[in-house]
């Protein structure tokens, strides 16, 4: 029979555990854990859209003759950069993230990283990217970056709280990416690159109102102005929605009007427009959830849809 002493031997000595047991392994899931919310600091999700306008605008720039390399400088300066501005702007909205429901678990709110580690992150990043552009493909795209990441974070930021108008200033560095990799490829801005910005503007517009209206209990705790107070039936977004939607079909049909792409663009484009367009009205008759989420939905496939065409019937120099 084991006597109490052989019991007392039997206990683990938890100075005999080794380096790789318990502790390392909690020490490690700890690292993964902040290398995770490093990560969601940047929005991956945004940051690769973003990448992929700014790549389609370089192609189109270019006439279908974009060179590798450039393209790979273009889209690596842009996306650290643009990770970097999501990263500051989590980092400074961080006391109203805590108030809303759908960002309250986002790193810094739910206090997986300390503020000035998202600060320090977010600038590291857009200094960074913006370097990067300047010394590989030169200072226009590198200084049209640092006016978006500054626009997005001083700009649209503070305005959200205190204005409609927010929802126009931040349609800006939005639609940035398109004159970015415009002039990346071309080394300046030309009508060419003022029609993709216009595009790209004028189609986060019914995307960011739609998604505003879907969430405007949210964005109401928060202090936000993304719909206008005085419109509680939602008749002046309804209206907002259609012009811009309307304003887009006509406007996404210039590049093949200018011979920047060909014909099967003009034909993918006029059809995606006119169903977007059509999916808007009708939302705006009831503001009801589902047609408004249509919309968004619709919006959100509308715009890789569009790039598609661009990329495939960009019409290359003779």
């Amino acid at each position: 029979m084991p006597t109490a002493d052989s019991q007392r031997k039997k206990r683990i000595d938890p100075r005999a555990i080794p380096k790789g047991g318990h502790g390392s392994a909690l020490r490690q899931s700890r690292s993964d854990s902040r290398i995770r919310a490093f990560y969601e600091l940047t929005k991956p999700g945004i940051a690769g859209f973003v990448m992929i306008t700014t790549g389609v605008s370089y192609w189109v720039g270019s006439r279908g003759t974009a060179e590798l390399v450039p393209v790979l400088h273009t889209l690596l300066g842009t996306v650290l950069a643009t990770a970097g501005a999501l990263a500051l702007n989590q980092y400074l909205e961080r006391e109203v993230d805590s108030r809303m429901v759908r960002t309250r678990r986002r790193p810094v709110p739910s206090g997986r990283l300390r503020p000035w580690e998202a600060l320090a992150f977010g600038l590291i990043l857009i200094g960074g990217g913006c370097l990067y552009l300047f010394l590989t493909v030169g200072w226009l795209p590198a200084a049209l970056t640092l006016f978006s990441a500054i626009a997005y974070n001083f700009i649209y930021t503070p305005l959200k709280s205190r204005s409609y108008a927010a929802t126009l200033a931040g349609a800006i560095p939005g639609a940035m990416p398109a004159l970015i990799g415009w002039s990346a490829a071309t080394g300046t801005v030309t009508l060419g690159g003022l029609v993709l910005f216009g595009i790209a503007f004028l189609w986060q517009l019914p995307h960011v109102l739609a998604l505003a209206w879907l969430l405007r209990e949210d964005y109401a705790r928060a202090g936000f102005l993304l719909t206008p107070p005085a419109d509680p039936e939602g008749k002046v977004i309804a209206r907002q929605m259609g012009l811009y939607t309307g304003l887009l079909v006509p406007l996404s049909l210039v590049p093949t009007l200018i011979q920047l792409t060909g014909w099967i663009y003009f034909a993918g484009a006029l059809f995606l427009g006119c169903v977007l367009f059509f999916w808007t009205v009708k939302a705006g008759t009831t503001m009801d959830r589902g047609p408004i989420r249509k919309v968004f939905l619709g919006s959100l496939a509308y715009q890789p849809l569009l790039l598609g065409f661009m990329l495939i019937d960009t019409v290359p120099l003779g």
